[in-house]
C-alpha cells in the first residue's frame, strides 16, 4: 500500500481482494483494469455521466480524487459495476414489495426477489402477510403452510441462483412479534442446514416491550384476529434464549425505525437489507459508501494527532454528488425499484477505519471521550452531508417526493441544526436520507485493512487463508492498518493502550459506540456485539435491553457456543504489551426485567449506556479490579459453510469468513 496522501499501490491481500472482486475482465478473460488506479478511474467517468457534458471531465477528476488515496470506498457493487458491460445493479440494498397472502402473489414476490439477486442485490423480506400455519383457505379446503414454509422455497431459490454463477445476494426474512407463527420463526434455524442463506430478525415493537415489562399476555394475530396469547416475557425470552444459543432471530426496534424515519409521513417500513444499515419501504433501493476516517488522521501517534475535519467534509461533500449520480448510472433489476429509488434518492453514506482512527489519536474504543469523539465527527459527516445535498438541489431539483414543512419536521430531519432546515424549506434536499453505516470487510481490506465499519479491531494481527478461483489457498499474515503505522513508526516498541481488540471489550463499551454514532446516523448501524462464551443468559437479556432504552433501531449480538465455536487464534503481541480484559461474566441473580425498563423518548438519548456494575459484571473492561490475570473470552470463529475453514467471525451485523469472503451479507 502506497503512502498516505498519494495514489496507492496494491500489494499483498489488498491486490489479491482487488483482482478476484473488483478488477474488471470479460467474459472472454480479457483484462480491462490494468491497475487499482483503473478502476477508479473507470469508476469516476461512469458517475460522471450523470452530469451535462461540458462538466464530466472535471467531476469525474474530482471523483478520481477522492477515491484514489481510498478517502473514499463506494461500496463494492459500484467498484464492480460501474462503466462495466456487466447487466448488474450498483445498489446493494433492496427490499422487497409487499407479498401478497395467495399462492400467486407470494411466488410472483419469489420471481421479484430472484431477479433481483441475479443482478447481485441483497434483499429484505417480510413474511408477515403470509397467514400463519394451519389456518384454512376455504377456496381450497386446505390449510396453509405457513411463513416459514416459503422461506425454505426462498433458500433454495437463493441457492440455486447462486449455483448458476450469479453473485452471491444475500437475504433477510423478518416476522412481527405478533404474527402466529413468531415461535416456529424462532426456532427455524436449529434444524442443520435450514434457511442457511437468510439473515433472520424479529420486528419488536414498543408495545411488545412494555408488555414484557410489564409481564402481561401479549396476543398473536393475523389479518386483525387474535389466534392465540402469549406470556410477552416467555416471548422475549424464547427470542433471547435462541440467540444466545444460535446467534439467531436478530432484533429490529422497528417503532423506532419508524419515528426517526425523515419520509415517515410518506411511507411505513417494516423491513431491513440483509445487514440492518438500511430500513427500507416496500420497493426500496439504497446504495453505499464509505469514508475512510483514517485517511484523515494528522500526526498519528503523537501529542498532536487530530482528525482534519475540514479534509473530511471536502471528501464527503464530493461523496454524496458521486453516490446521488450512481442512482442515474444504475440498472435495477425491477421498474418498481428504479420508480422508488428516483422518487426519494437515498443514499447511505457511512464511515469505516473508526477503530484505527482512536488508536492512532490515543482513545480507547468504547470510552466516553472515544465516543464523544466518534459522535463529532459522524456530526461534521451529517452537516456536510446535508448541506452537499441541499446544493444538489440548488443545481438539479429536490427529491420527486419532497415537501418542504413535512420533511423539516420529520423524524431525524427535525433534530438537524435551524440553519439546514431552513435551507431544506427554502431550496429542499436532492436525498430524502443520507447516512447509514454498512458493513466494510471487503472494501476495508482492499484499503490495507483498516478497522471494519465502526466495529472495534478484531484483532492486532492474524492468518488469513485466501481461497483463489482455480481452488488453491495460501496463508498470509495480516496486520491491522494502525498496527502497521505504529511498526513503520516506532519498530518493536510496545503497542500504546488506546490499542484494543474485540475481547477487550465489555458489551457496553459497544453499544456506547453505537448509540453515540446512531445520533448523527438517519438510517440505521449494522454493528456486532461481541460476548464472552460464558455470560450468563441474564446479562445477554440486558444488552437487548439497553440497545431498546438507548433509542438504537436493532441489535445484533454474537456470542461463542459450544455446538459451532471453534477457537481462531490470532498473533499475540510479545509479552509486556498493555492488555486489557473483558472477564467471562459469571451467573448472575438478576431480575427478570429491571424495573428501569421504559419505552424510548424519541429521538436518540444524549444519555449513553451507563456504566458498569462491577459487583454484577464481574469485570469492567475499562477498570478491571479482579485479581490478575483478568479472565478474558478466546476470540472464536465459527466454521465457514461455504469453504469448511473455521474462520467465521461474526463483525458489523453479520458473519464473513477470513478464507474465502463468504458472508450472509452479500
Amino acid at each position: 500500500m502506497g503512502k498516505r496522501g498519494e495514489t496507492y499501490s496494491l500489494s499483498g491481500i489488498s491486490r489479491e481482494i482487488w483482482d478476484i472482486k473488483y478488477r474488471y475482465r470479460l467474459a472472454d478473460g480479457t483484462i480491462i483494469d490494468r491497475t487499482i488506479e483503473d478502476t477508479w478511474r473507470r469508476v469516476a467517468r461512469a458517475a460522471a455521466t450523470a452530469e451535462p457534458a461540458d462538466k464530466r471531465q472535471r467531476i469525474a477528476e474530482e471523483f478520481y480524487n477522492i477515491l484514489r488515496d481510498f478517502r473514499f470506498l463506494p461500496g463494492g457493487r459500484v467498484i464492480a459495476g460501474a462503466g462495466t458491460r456487466r447487466d448488474v445493479t450498483l445498489f446493494n440494498c433492496f427490499v422487497m414489495g409487499d407479498i401478497e397472502d395467495s399462492v400467486a402473489g407470494i411466488f410472483d414476490s419469489l420471481k421479484d426477489s430472484a431477479l433481483t439477486m441475479e443482478a447481485g442485490g441483497g434483499i429484505g423480506v417480510d413474511f408477515s402477510p403470509i397467514r400463519p400455519k394451519g389456518a384454512v383457505i376455504e377456496k381450497l379446503d386446505a390449510t396453509a403452510a405457513g411463513p416459514v414454509a416459503f422461506m425454505d422455497v426462498w433458500d433454495a431459490m437463493c441457492a440455486t441462483i447462486m449455483a448458476a454463477g450469479a453473485r452471491r445476494g444475500a437475504m433477510m426474512g423478518v416476522l412481527a412479534c405478533d404474527h402466529p407463527d413468531i415461535e416456529a420463526f424462532i426456532h427455524a434455524k436449529r434444524k442443520p442446514g435450514r434457511l442457511t442463506n437468510f439473515n433472520m430478525s424479529v420486528l419488536i415493537t414498543d408495545a411488545f416491550m412494555q408488555a414484557v415489562k410489564n409481564d402481561i399476555d401479549w396476543p398473536l394475530k393475523h389479518g386483525g384476529e387474535v389466534v392465540k396469547t402469549v406470556s410477552a416475557r416467555a416471548l422475549f425470552d424464547a427470542i433471547m434464549r435462541s440467540t444466545y444459543d444460535h446467534a439467531e432471530p436478530g432484533v429490529i426496534f422497528i417503532d423506532a425505525i419508524n419515528r426517526e424515519n425523515n419520509l415517515y409521513w410518506l411511507e411505513h417500513i417494516h423491513a431491513t437489507n440483509p445487514c440492518g444499515e438500511q430500513p427500507l419501504p416496500p420497493h426500496g433501493a439504497c446504495l453505499l459508501g464509505s469514508v475512510n476516517l483514517t485517511r484523515f488522521v494528522r500526526a498519528p501517534f503523537t501529542a498532536d494527532a487530530r482528525l482534519d475535519e475540514q479534509a473530511l467534509c471536502e471528501v464527503v461533500r464530493t461523496a454524496v454528488r458521486l453516490l446521488d449520480n450512481a442512482i442515474d448510472i444504475s440498472r435495477y433489476p425491477l421498474q418498481q425499484q428504479r420508480a422508488e429509488a428516483h422518487a426519494k434518492r437515498r443514499i447511505g453514506l457511512g464511515i469505516t477505519g473508526l477503530a484505527d482512527t482512536l488508536a492512532m489519536l490515543g482513545l480507547r474504543y468504547g470510552s466516553a471521550p472515544a465516543a464523544e469523539a466518534a459522535k463529532g465527527w459522524m456530526a461534521c459527516i451529517e452537516r456536510a452531508a446535508y448541506e452537499a445535498s441541499i446544493e444538489l438541489a440548488r443545481e438539479k431539483g429536490p427529491f420527486p417526493l419532497f415537501d418542504a414543512e413535512r420533511y423539516a419536521a420529520a423524524g431525524h430531519a427535525s433534530r438537524l441544526p435551524e440553519e439546514l432546515k431552513r435551507q431544506i424549506r427554502r431550496h429542499g434536499i436532492r436525498n430524502a436520507l443520507l447516512t447509514s453505516i454498512a458493513p466494510t470487510g471487503t472494501i476495508s481490506l482492499l484499503a490495507g485493512n483498516v478497522s471494519s465499519g465502526i466495529e472495534p479491531i478484531f484483532a492486532l494481527e492474524y492468518i488469513r487463508r485466501l481461497r483463489l478461483p482455480d481452488g488453491s489457498a495460501h496463508e498470509e499474515l495480516l496486520q491491522d492498518d494502525a498496527v502497521r503505522l505504529w511498526r513503520e513508526m516506532h519498530g518493536d516498541a510496545p503497542l500504546p493502550e488506546a490499542f484494543v481488540t474485540v475481547d477487550d471489550l465489555h458489551w457496553r463499551d459497544h453499544l456506547r459506540m453505537q448509540a453515540a454514532l446512531q445520533q448523527h446516523v438517519d438510517s440505521a448501524i449494522s454493528k456486532t456485539i461481541n460476548l464472552p462464551r460464558d455470560i450468563s443468559f441474564e446479562d445477554f437479556r440486558d444488552v437487548y435491553i439497553a440497545a431498546w432504552e438507548a433509542g438504537l433501531k436493532g441489535c445484533t449480538t454474537y456470542r461463542p457456543n459450544p455446538i459451532t465455536g471453534a477457537v481462531l487464534s490470532p498473533v499475540r503481541e510479545a509479552a509486556g504489551q498493555p492488555h486489557g480484559g473483558d472477564a467471562a461474566m459469571p451467573a448472575s441473580s438478576a431480575a427478570p426485567m429491571p424495573a428501569a425498563a421504559t419505552r424510548p423518548e424519541a429521538g436518540m438519548q444524549d444519555a449513553l449506556i451507563p456504566e458498569i456494575d462491577l459487583a454484577r459484571d464481574g469485570c469492567d473492561s475499562q477498570a478491571c479490579e479482579l485479581p490478575p490475570p483478568c479472565p478474558r473470552p478466546e476470540p472464536v470463529a465459527d466454521t465457514c459453510p461455504q469453504c469448511g475453514e473455521p474462520t467465521l467471525v461474526h463483525v458489523e451485523g453479520c458473519p464473513r469468513c477470513l478464507t474465502c469472503d463468504y458472508s450472509t451479507c452479500g
